[in-house]
């Protein structure tokens, strides 16, 4: 059982220190493996910046259009156990690309089973009649049969995970990493 007994101002501010120093870490070892991620190109424009770093906190859609912004996205929401709406996001994005209507068939019913169906392995948070429209459509799929799905996950995503992102222990470290680099060199 912990103790209740206040521990002394210095103990608390070698905790504060360690927790300082240990995010530092976090963020420095997050901005390289996100910079290992992308570095088949060395041109110093595919490096991260500050300034692209900066413009994440714009709009979700800033952030998404990033590489390494969405990268570091999906690595917040795994490390929260909730990446399946970004996935369900992105799976959609590439399912609009389709054109043969042979594969759109088939990636129709992966994508239902993988997201919509109920108890699904990454179920995603829609409600009954967008779930039973998606259902029906998913027999004879369009481009667009999982459109009114990808809004609503979009906006829980813009309302609810994309602020906690920005409040992240990892983008504001992330940031002040980047901060001081800049300000290094």
């Amino acid at each position: 059982m912990p103790s209740l007994i206040a521990q002394p101002p210095t103990q608390h501010f070698i905790m504060d220190r360690d927790d300082r120093k240990r995010n530092k870490n976090i963020g420095k070892n997050f901005m390289c493996r996100l910079q290992c991620m992308f570095s088949h190109s060395s041109s110093s424009e595919s490096r991260l910046t500050l300034e692209d770093t900066q413009q994440w906190s714009q709009s979700l859609e800033r952030l998404l259009d990033s590489k390494y912004g969405l990268a570091a996205f999906r690595n917040f929401l795994k490390s929260e156990y909730s990446d399946e709406n970004i996935e369900f996001w992105l799976t959609c994005e590439d399912y609009k690309k389709i054109k043969s209507s042979f594969r759109m068939a088939s990636k129709a019913k992966k994508i239902y089973e993988q997201f919509i169906k109920a108890e699904s392995p990454k179920e995603i948070n829609i409600d009954y009649h967008t779930r039973e429209q998606i259902k029906r459509s998913v027999k004879s799929p369009t481009l667009y049969c999982f459109d009114d799905a990808q809004k609503m996950v979009y906006g829980l995503m813009e309302r609810d995970s994309y602020p906690r992102f920005l409040r992240s222990d990892i983008y504001r470290t992330l940031l002040e990493n980047l901060s001081a680099d800049a300000t290094k060199g």
